[in-house]
């Protein structure tokens, strides 16, 4: 079959890549001159399946309301009239309770562990090299209540067998020398030795051109205008470059599907979280971090990148904007400066910004639509990189008619008209 792709970050390029090696032929069209240059260019890093959780739980509210009032912030909402961002938040509401937290981490788990491993597969088929390195995640707790509350998340972890630790003072020590000279800042940790690295932008990049070997063609440059329909079915998509038409069709463009879709009737509950990250030259490979060291109190996540640090975090409710706020930063160094003061330069961090597509259960919107040769995969939060290879797969499997290798009936749009108890609505408001 031909299949049409609708974006080239690390999500959409998987799709391709999995497509490809299905058979198909297969054409990717993006706006930007190149792949992974939008979301996927400066992430936090991680490929942390162990980490996988929906950020709505029980006491978020709460935990939210005293993110506001910090210094160091890890959450930001913009005060502005977007009615968008308030059917959103009412649905994550709607998911901190104990019951949906445990279903949503569970799906996320599943996915994410399945993702890893199809990227393990990827990369011993490909040989593909991106700075991945398989040293697992060290969750770090700066306070008693932290390391106290960590049984809920081990809850889950234990039932998809996903191994850890939970480690005292000397324990996260051992997992990463460089805090010894920061003992006195944290009670302990969750060590989730089957997590990994790796710079997503360069696995995409380097993905891309695999793809092309199998035939995929990348229509770099391309502005995509809207998806036309006849008959309940798409016949095409009109781009600044004529109209474009295949078989099927995967819309895989992150914050911008909800727009893309909304014309066809299917609205999406995805959301832009703006995320920040720094990267900083490594000064001293002895003080700066193994892996990745996820600093609780401030939702940071900091990783070594070969001879990089790479420091990501902070959720911001701003709508589209990209601009580059100063505080947003200065958490980001501080975080760094607080637990690898001799580890990287922060003279000469670079600073970035990006849109990361949120649904209000953290679960991504993989699958099919109500017209049966429309799927997405989008929607995958501060997760894209971890889950990008595991929905690449299930994605290709489903458009090609395949049952996935694992469950994926909870993955697709379908599952927010399941819990409304009714059938899927199809409505034009925004989001």
């Amino acid at each position: 079959m031909k299949i049409l792709v609708l974006g080239s970050g690390v999500v959409g390029t998987t799709s391709a890549y999995y497509l490809a090696k299905a058979g198909h032929s297969v054409a990717v069209i993006d706006r930007q001159p190149g792949a992974g240059l939008e979301t996927s260019f400066a992430n936090a890093g991680q490929v942390s399946p162990g980490y996988s959780a929906p950020w709505a739980g029980p006491g978020i509210p709460l935990k939210a309301l005293k993110w506001l009032m910090m210094r160091h912030r890890p959450f930001v909402i913009w005060p502005r009239a977007d009615a968008g961002l308030g059917w959103w938040l009412a649905q994550m509401l709607a998911n901190c309770t104990e019951e949906a937290y445990h279903r949503n981490k569970g799906r996320m788990v599943r996915l994410a562990e399945y993702s890893r491993d199809s990227l393990r597969a990827l990369r011993a088929e490909t040989g593909i090299a991106y700075d991945h390195r398989e040293r697992g995640t060290l969750q770090l707790f700066r306070t008693r209540k932290q390391l106290d509350h960590v049984e809920g998340d081990t809850r889950v972890l234990d039932g998809y067998g996903v191994p850890y630790t939970v480690l005292d003072p000397a324990g996260c020590i051992a997992a990463e020398p460089a805090l010894a000279g920061q003992r006195a800042k944290f009670v302990g940790g969750l060590r989730l030795p089957g997590d990994e690295t790796g710079d997503a932008h360069l696995f995409t990049r380097r993905l891309a051109e695999i793809a092309e070997g199998l035939g995929v063609r990348f229509r770099y440059g391309t502005r995509i205008d809207r998806i036309r329909t006849e008959g309940g079915r798409v016949t095409g998509v009109e781009t600044d470059a004529g109209l474009l038409t295949a078989d099927r069709y995967v819309v895989a463009l992150g914050s911008y599907a909800p727009a893309m879709l909304r014309p066809l009737g299917i609205r999406l509950p995805v959301y832009p979280v703006k995320g920040y990250s720094i990267t900083v030259p490594v000064t001293e490979a002895d003080a700066a971090p193994v892996s990745t060291v996820m600093d609780e109190t401030f939702k940071v996540a900091i990783t070594r990148l070969g001879d990089r640090i790479r420091v990501g975090g902070t959720a911001e409710l701003a709508g589209f904007s990209t601009a580059l706020r100063a505080p947003r930063r200065r958490t980001l160094e501080h975080s760094l400066r607080d637990l690898f003061p001799r580890g990287g330069d922060l003279g000469q961090a670079s600073f970035w910004t990006g849109l990361r597509p949120m649904t209000p259960d953290g679960t991504p919107v993989v699958g099919a639509t109500a017209y049966p040769n429309l799927f997405t995969n989008t929607g995958h939060g501060t997760l894209g990189w971890t889950m990008a290879c595991g929905s690449g797969r299930v994605l290709a499997d489903l458009v090609s008619g395949r049952r996935p290798e694992i469950d994926h009936a909870d993955l697709a749009v379908g599952r927010y008209a399941a819990a409304r108890g009714g059938p899927l609505r199809l409505a034009s408001e925004p989001v």
